[in-house]
């Protein structure tokens, strides 16, 4: 059974999500709030993006086979806002 793990960024509930089969991951904590300064800010950090990729960003999670150590989990992010006459 998930235990209950807050987003140190945003304190909301993460969700126990179930990664990709390929990822290898299994279970992990994920923060999905839309709204959480480190999804809504990452955009800027993720170095090597093309111009096509501006809108990717990272969501904060946790592997609870790692002793929870925190996972950046890449993310399209529709709230980037693209410069404009480029």
């Amino acid at each position: 059974m998930a235990e209950k793990r807050y987003c140190p960024y945003c304190h909301q509930e993460m969700e126990y999500w179930l990664a990709p089969a390929e990822t290898c991951w299994g279970y992990i904590y994920v923060c999905f709030n839309n709204s959480c300064p480190f999804y809504r800010n990452s955009s800027d950090n993720i170095l090597n993006k093309g111009e096509d990729q501006r809108h990717f960003a990272a969501r904060y999670g946790e592997d609870p086979t790692n002793n929870f150590h925190p996972i950046n989990i890449l993310a399209y992010n529709p709230f980037v806002k693209l410069e404009e006459n480029k």
